[in-house]
């Protein structure tokens, strides 16, 4: 399993990230999450939608839970052909608490806590804490990735602005 370190850093600290490394034009890498009611999910299952995948540390700090309504609150204008995927490691119990407390409920989440399917397939699990790295990804209706970000430092937030035009060109 490929390595990679100095991509990401976390509090400065440079962090080795597992797994493969998915770019713009790969065909997107099938993966196993559990839903928040411990079912197993395919990525496969939302082919034929255009999907954003965002990969957050946890949804219970300040950051990831930004990161998260800010999809959510966008989701409602990207119209029904679009899926908003929230991939972390937290437990799906804490997911669904998360969910309810904070008015989410146009995101999915989904834990990638059992076999980090997910983390490895992309490339964004995080070797020294087996958390998952921020990153986004879009994936057109014909299962091609068509946008990466990879958030340098777990702190801080994506660009929504330029996931979101990725989205855009692809409805």
């Amino acid at each position: 399993m490929a390595e990679r370190t100095g991509l990401v850093t976390m509090g400065g600290d440079a962090v080795t990230l597992v797994g493969d490394e998915v770019e713009v034009g790969d065909v997107a890498p099938d993966f196993v999450v559990v839903d928040n009611d411990l079912k197993p999910v395919n990525f496969s299952s939302y082919r034929g939608k255009v999907a954003v995948i965002a990969a957050v540390p946890s949804l219970d700090t300040e950051v990831c839970s930004t990161e998260t309504r800010r999809f959510n609150s966008e989701a409602a204008a990207l119209g029904a052909d679009v899926v908003i995927l929230t991939v972390s490691m937290d437990l799906p119990f804490a997911q669904k608490r998360w969910c309810g407390a904070a008015g989410v409920d146009r995101v999915v989440t989904l834990s990638d806590h059992r076999d980090a399917s997910f983390g490895l397939a992309y490339g964004v699990l995080i070797k020294e804490v087996r958390l998952l790295a921020r990153a986004v990804f879009v994936v057109g209706r014909d299962g091609v990735v068509r946008y990466v970000e990879l958030v340098p430092e777990l702190g801080r937030e994506p660009n929504y602005e330029a996931a979101l035009a990725a989205v855009r060109e692809l409805t």
